[in-house]
């Protein structure tokens, strides 16, 4: 499977990254381990998890997806050389992760995320929301130069902020001799375009980050399984997709079931072949709760669209 350059992380990764956040929620730990499994025997490399998953899950406080991650990682001897690993640092969601981006939280919660994933080094750890806590670029990225000159993190990235936020980050490490972050993970999709598309993508081609998207098929309403509101009830996520029910929505699901006749394949893999052709864009993100979705996954890898089929997705997305 082709590799592609993570930006100026050093890192090489297959072009569709496997999302961590249902470990632990919407399956457990033995269907987990089928999933990566699958995952890594279609060639693909890249899992990206963080460490408050899925602590919205009745009965969890975060930190699931990890362990899951860490028990398989166990499991599978000689495995670790061969994915790259993701998590996240930083979502204020109360309790064990309320310290935000300051350096005494950083440097305290990376030491249980590498507990947790059994790893001595985090490939690529992201600050995960910007702080409510006012804590100063300063200071984040000054605790993640430490985790670097330690050894406990390859590269560093940032998700959810606007071009400014990344801007103005960029801008301290460039006057403070810090490192600066190397990577993004914005939500985009066909539907949700607005927060990348324009000055943010602008900014990161012009820097050279590496960008994964995350929600890339919309909390799975680009599947094309959800198509009325009758349809929210089939999965623990159906309440998240009522919001896509629009008429740009439908617009977006016909144009999709318009490209994927044409190629015998399901929108879903049309709309991570979009992804995976868009400028600025080196990997979606998706996750996946049995082998099948895994199998589709890379399907969508080896799907080549047409000029006039993008554009068709662009039109109906615009």
């Amino acid at each position: 499977m082709e590799k592609r350059p993570l930006g100026q992380t050093g890192l090489d990764i297959a072009p569709l990254v496997l999302g961590g956040n249902v470990f632990g929620w919407t399956i457990d730990e033995k269907k987990s381990f089928e999933v990566l499994d699958a995952f890594v025997d279609q060639g693909f490399d890249t899992i990206d998890t963080a460490d408050c998953y899925s602590a919205w899950a009745p009965g969890n406080q975060g930190g699931e997806s990890e362990t899951i991650i860490g028990n398989w990682l166990r499991a599978r001897p000689g495995m670790r050389e061969r994915v790259r690993i993701f998590t996240k640092v930083g979502s204020v969601t109360g309790g064990p992760h309320a310290g935000g981006l300051t350096e005494g939280y950083i440097l305290a919660a990376v030491e249980r995320s590498l507990a947790r994933l059994g790893i001595e080094a985090i490939d690529l750890y992201f600050a995960h929301w910007p702080d409510p806590l006012g804590t100063g670029y300063a200071e984040t990225l000054g605790a993640f130069d430490k985790l670097m000159k330690a050894g406990k993190v390859k590269a560093i990235g940032v998700s959810n902020v606007d071009a400014a936020q990344l801007g103005e980050s960029l801008r301290v490490a460039r006057d403070e001799g810090l490192p600066a972050y190397q990577a993004l993970q914005p939500e985009y999709n066909l539907y949700d375009r607005g927060a990348f598309d324009g000055a943010l993508r602008d900014l990161c081609v012009a820097e050279g980050l590496g960008v994964v998207t995350y929600f890339s098929l919309a909390s799975g309403f680009l599947s094309g399984k959800y198509r009325s509101e009758a349809d929210l009830g089939k999965s623990q996520r159906g309440g998240a997709v009522e919001k896509y029910l629009t008429p740009r929505g439908r617009a977006i699901l016909d144009a999709l079931d318009e490209v994927a006749a044409g190629h015998g394949a399901k929108p879903a893999e049309v709309a991570l072949a979009w992804l995976m052709a868009r400028e600025g864009v080196t990997a979606p993100i998706a996750s996946a709760t049995g082998v099948a979705q895994v199998e589709s996954f890379a399907k969508a890898a080896a799907l080549g669209l047409g000029a006039g089929e993008i554009a068709a997705l662009d039109a109906a997305s615009a």
